[in-house]
């Protein structure tokens, strides 16, 4: 899978530009056979639904295609660029950063100087693209940027900017093509603007109105020096939330992706995160309510530059769900 990892992680998508990202998605699920449909808000969803059992539960499964990245707020005159952050992009992670723009412009972010016991604001830095002056820079106010970075693997970790959230996306990608069949009516759908604030995926989940829903997204995890104690590693499976600050995970949802795990023999890891939520806060919110949950994938150095993510946590992932939708729950 790492060559259409790669695909995805390098593809240009900040929140409220993921136009291409979309297509990859669009083009990897015709070749599947799926059909695909777009909403208003630009979420993209295909629906496997084999049978015509009219009384088989709707399951919603949900990645989101956008990534952390900044937006051009001024231009001053010798042509360097202010900007505000697209998510939770953290200032002082942003020094030396290479950014990408939508158009191929590439740029490298300073900081002004300042006294070493003050923390870096956004106020203080910008993106340098290398012109002479205003009249030289080849972007405009409100262009979005993302990071750039290319895709290294080294062993089993994969380090790459995006992998929140290309890897969940990934992950539904090849959930559908292992997928010999189902007893439930499925939607796919990458959704749009999560880091923003789950924009997409309350527009998502009142359209399909499922029966329950899992997102698939990264999380935090406890095993770096002098980390926040958190009970979640690299290469120890995928995890099952059961909290976060935005949701607490139905019971019953987490008790049928614990099952699923068991039942074909994938370790797991039980998350419960402090800070930071997903696209299953907004399922869960949808219409009269929706039991829902989600299955993380564990990555360090989350909304940096660089993440990091551990393959055997990601095919983890895959087998989970193929074994959850392959049966009734």
């Amino acid at each position: 899978m790492i060559s259409l990892i790669n695909r995805y992680v390098t593809a240009f998508g900040p929140s409220g530009n993921e136009d291409e990202v979309r297509s990859l998605l669009q083009a990897d699920l015709k070749q599947l056979g799926a059909e695909t449909q777009i909403d208003a808000l630009g979420n993209l969803s295909c629906l496997h639904a084999p049978g015509k059992d009219k009384n088989r539960s709707r399951v919603l499964l949900m990645a989101h295609m956008d990534e952390i990245g900044v937006m051009v707020s001024h231009i001053d005159a010798q042509g360097f660029c202010r900007f505000l952050p697209l998510g939770g992009v953290r200032a002082p992670w942003c020094v030396g950063a290479r950014v990408r723009f939508g158009n191929g412009a590439i740029g490298i972010i300073g900081a002004e100087p300042h006294e070493g016991s003050t923390a870096l604001k956004f106020e203080d830095l910008y993106i340098d693209l290398g012109a002479s002056d205003q009249s030289a820079v080849t972007v405009n106010i409100g262009d979005s940027a993302c990071f750039d970075r290319p895709l290294e693997a080294s062993g089993q970790r994969l380090i790459a900017k995006s992998l929140d959230d290309r890897i969940g996306c990934v992950v539904l990608l090849e959930t559908l093509r292992r997928l010999r069949s189902t007893p439930h009516a499925v939607a796919f759908v990458f959704s749009v603007q999560e880091e923003m604030g789950l924009r997409g995926a309350g527009v998502a989940a009142f359209g399909f109105d499922p029966d329950f829903g899992i997102a698939v997204d990264v999380t935090r995890t406890g095993d770096t020096p002098k980390a926040r104690p958190m009970e979640v590693a690299l290469g120890k499976g995928p995890a099952i939330k059961l909290r976060d600050s935005g949701m607490l995970a139905d019971p019953a949802v987490v008790r049928s992706l614990r099952a699923a795990a068991d039942h074909a023999k994938v370790p797991y890891q039980l998350e419960v995160l402090e800070h930071g939520t997903t696209d299953a806060r907004a399922i869960q919110t949808a219409r009269s309510g929706v039991p829902a949950g989600c299955i993380s994938i564990p990555c360090r150095y989350v909304h940096t530059p660089s993440e990091m993510v551990d393959m055997r946590d990601v095919e983890g992932a895959i087998r989970l769900l193929v074994d959850l939708l392959g049966r009734k729950l």
